[in-house]
């Protein structure tokens, strides 16, 4: 079958699926997949057709618009400027099944256009039955700002240009069908989650876990790993806290700072702490006893995944939301950036490695993670579709 992947062309969007996508293809599937062309190379290795467009969306946290609905709207922006290339392609090879990110907004509209089923893979939490009303202190002011307004009025003229009669509030909110990419232990009210959404849990790639570009000291140091992530991390002045914090300690420290940090500016980096741009993150959390992270799904994630307990520091959309699940789950603690200092920083460590409490929550919760089946589920969710179009 012809399966048509519509991704986002942003890393934190690509990884959470690029295994199923891998086994789709190695199920004998042929899968098409469209993606910003600054981002092909991560998707070319599954085996995957990259059908390339030229992405709008900002690569830098500090390029993304601070009002929440305008930040939406460069997600539709991106789906209206690359439509005609999607059509171009899609046209005259039509797929049999589409697959998209929370951020592929065409697919929807693609599935219309072509009478096929469009599955959602979400890598983040979905809604729930008395979503809207539960959140409305947020919902509303968004909807009904001037940028929520605007952003209505344009969704519903593309969607009146394709031939579809649908409130977009509606029609981004409650999707079709979804396959959610996260564990079920982190989803918000999980029980009220419609039926229409599959659990399946993480999608931990099999070419990740096996990388060993990176490999721990010889020493009896415990590991603490840094990062935040590949979309918040322009973080230097967070990173030198880190280095004075650490510096001399029995922790052995991994810093990764990703591509808008200079390393060298970081100044004097002691023995005991080594810095990179970037570092295979699955191997460096299988020896951590301690994880500080900016609290993004994915590594929320496989932070349960490898059972390391969370210092997490938020710093923007869902994230907030992330880092409340991981301490009322009992597997970490949360600083607010503002009181982040060497200090608090390295009580914060201190605590978490060495709660008892926090490793046992972590063993009964990184079982339930590692049970909901995954990739091999995922693709038996995305055939079983393939059988219902």
């Amino acid at each position: 079958m012809h399966i048509a992947m519509i991704g986002t062309t942003a890393p934190s969007h690509i990884y959470p699926s690029l295994a199923l996508i891998a086994e789709l293809v190695r199920r004998g599937h042929r899968v098409t997949y469209a993606v910003g062309d600054s981002l092909a190379h991560l998707v070319e290795p599954t085996g995957a057709e990259v059908v390339r467009f030229r992405s709008k969306l900002p690569q830098g946290e500090h390029d993304w618009p601070d009002d929440p609905a305008d930040a939406m709207r460069v997600f539709l922006d991106e789906a209206r400027a690359c439509f005609d290339v999607l059509t171009d392609f899609y046209d005259t090879d039509r797929p049999d099944l589409l697959l998209y990110d929370i951020g592929g907004l065409a697919a929807p509209v693609l599935g219309r256009r072509y009478a096929v089923n469009a599955v959602q893979l979400s890598p983040a939490m979905v809604a729930w039955e008395g979503y809207e009303s539960d959140l409305a202190e947020v919902i509303v002011p968004l909807r009904e700002s001037e940028a929520g307004r605007n952003y209505h009025a344009a969704y519903s003229e593309w969607l009146r240009e394709n031939d579809i009669d649908a409130d977009p509030w509606q029609w981004i909110t409650y999707p079709e069908s979804v396959i959610s990419l996260i564990p079920r232990v982190l989803q918000p009210n999980a029980d009220a989650v419609p039926r229409t959404v599959a659990f399946v849990g993480p999608c931990i790639d099999p070419a990740r876990l096996t990388d060993r570009s990176w490999t721990p000291p010889r020493t009896e140091a415990r590991v603490l790993y840094v990062s935040f992530g590949t979309g918040f991390n322009d973080r230097p002045d967070f990173y030198r806290t880190c280095i004075d914090a650490f510096d001399g300690s029995a922790w052995h420290v991994v810093i990764s700072v990703g591509d808008r940090v200079d390393i060298s500016a970081l100044g004097n980096v002691p023995a005991n702490i080594e810095i990179h741009t970037r570092v295979p993150q699955l191997a460096v959390l299988e020896a951590a006893a301690a994880f500080v992270t900016h609290a993004g799904m994915g590594g929320c994630t496989e932070a349960l995944w490898f059972g390391v307990p969370t210092v997490a520091i938020p710093q923007a959309v869902d994230q907030f939301g992330n880092a409340n699940a991981l301490e009322e789950l009992g597997v970490g603690v949360q600083l607010a950036s503002e009181d982040v200092t060497s200090e608090s920083l390295r009580n914060a460590v201190e605590h978490v490695a060495g709660s008892a409490e926090i490793a046992a929550r972590l063993a009964t919760v990184g079982a339930e993670v590692r049970e909901h089946g995954g990739v091999d589920k995922a693709a038996d969710q995305v055939e079983a579709s393939l059988r219902a179009r």
